[in-house]
């Protein structure tokens, strides 16, 4: 995560503070996340079942694609000098557009919308955050996220 001063924080309100890497989300990893949440719908886990929807293969959980931004933030999401620690505060909103769809590659686009003290030593940032599908015509997610920094 990129380090920056409170004032260089507050001066990138309104701006993209950046994209990440692509992450490949391969059917191994739909299927750890299937065994983790006990979610084993068809559409994720049987590529044989799930070649005869429309997806024409599995496609991954909406809330795996939603759970790698916090990977995606690590390239880009500015922290303050002196950063204890950062906690999700949650989101205000969260629409799935498009599926992922096993062996695609994703990345996070990330606006800085506004940071704002929370409480003495607290900073509440929220970001418009876009999860790209490479190659694909609507991105995988939309969100407005909520972290809370303690400096």
């Amino acid at each position: 995560m990129p380090i920056a001063s409170l004032d260089e924080i507050h001066s990138r309100v309104g701006s993209e503070i950046g994209v990440s890497a692509w992450i490949t989300v391969d059917q191994s990893r739909i299927d750890a996340f299937a065994d983790a949440t006990d979610d084993h719908q068809f559409i994720h886990v049987d590529p044989e079942s799930a070649a005869r929807t429309p997806f024409g293969g599995t496609i991954a959980h909406g809330f795996l694609s939603l759970s790698l931004l916090s990977r995606m933030a690590y390239d880009v999401m500015l922290v303050p000098e002196g950063l204890k620690m950062g906690v999700n505060y949650g989101f205000d909103r969260v629409r799935f557009l498009a599926p992922v769809r096993s062996g695609s590659r994703v990345r996070g686009r990330f606006v800085l919308e506004d940071a704002t003290e929370k409480a003495p030593g607290q900073l509440l940032t929220r970001h418009a955050v876009t999860v790209e599908i490479e190659g694909g015509d609507k991105p995988a997610l939309t969100a407005v996220w909520l972290g809370l920094l303690f400096v």
